[in-house]
């Protein structure tokens, strides 16, 4: 690792723990150079995985698109950055434990819209929104009624 401060090559783990249930290592480390503390992440990297869109195009599977997606439906409501992390690393183990090579975007929305249907109604409309390409505001009614019915 490099020092964020001296850039210096050389340091030290002062601590190690589980992060996330497992699936993250949080190392804080210490440079040999010029004595800065700093923490890093450590998490298995899975290579391989595409996704397969709607038109055919095929795009690597991305952790940080993922949770970009679920941050735009979930803004500007009481939802902690932890739990949408937490979405995040659900849909991610259940997509790699089904998938080897490639998985079907339909499949990743679905997974996306059932997690934030027991989070939030109103994060779910809106990724439904632009997940199932709403054109009318009817698409909209439609949509809340189905929540509605499932409670």
């Amino acid at each position: 690792m490099r020092c964020p401060k001296c850039g210096c090559q050389d340091d030290k783990v002062i601590d190690s723990r589980a992060s996330r249930e497992g699936a993250t290592i949080r190392r804080r480390r210490q440079c040999i150079g010029c004595g800065h503390r700093f923490t890093t992440y450590e998490e298995i990297e899975r290579e391989g995985l595409m996704v397969l869109k709607r038109d055919g195009r095929h795009e690597e599977f991305s952790k940080e698109k993922l949770l970009s997606g679920i941050k735009k439906a979930c803004q500007k409501r009481p939802i902690s950055p932890k739990v949408m992390e937490d979405l995040v690393d659900k849909i991610m183990d259940d997509v790699t434990g089904k998938y080897d090579q490639e998985v079907p975007a339909e499949v990743i929305g679905k997974l996306v819209m059932d997690g934030l249907g027991g989070i939030d109604e109103v994060a779910y409309v809106r990724f439904a929104s632009v997940y199932r390409r709403f054109q009318e505001a009817t698409d909209f009614v439609h949509e809340v009624k189905k929540l509605e019915a499932k409670q």
